[in-house]
């Protein structure tokens, strides 16, 4: 079968979920409070060749997945240049994002991250909405 109509089995979407920890990749949110359901994303599109394995498979909530479909690029809107996404299986998510004071808001460190942290839309009002209330119930930040 060609990579991209390759299904992603059950067993594989359960190791890339445990190995999220039930979190979003990318914003951080957690499955079991998201208003988004939640999905295997592949980090380089099957479009463009990417496999369907677990190096290049990501947790992302359905908000994320879908602003990030076939992206893998974007530019960074601090040196308008064109950059990589932040890429799950090869950088630390906290080297290329931060929190804000309150914690509802990402904030992107690095070239990478603030191109994701824009073209993810990480802080759309349903996601800092969601970060508020389980700041306040002290369920956030994640670990």
């Amino acid at each position: 079968m060609p990579p991209e109509f390759e299904r992603v089995s059950a067993r594989l979407r359960r190791t890339v979920a445990n190995r999220a920890k039930n979190f979003c990749e990318y914003c951080r949110c957690p499955e079991e409070f998201s208003p988004d359901s939640f999905t295997v994303e592949h980090i380089k599109p099957r479009q463009a060749g990417g496999k369907t394995s677990a190096e290049n498979l990501a947790w992302s909530c359905f908000g994320c997945n879908g602003r990030k479909y076939t992206k893998t690029s974007h530019c960074d809107p601090e040196t308008q240049q064109e950059v990589a996404l932040f890429h799950p299986r090869q950088q630390m998510w906290s080297e290329h994002f931060s929190w804000n004071d309150d914690f509802t808001q990402v904030i992107g460190k690095t070239s990478w991250g603030r191109a994701t942290v824009e073209a993810l839309q990480l802080n759309r009002v349903g996601v800092v909405n969601l970060r508020r209330l389980l700041t306040s119930a002290g369920l956030h930040p994640p670990p």
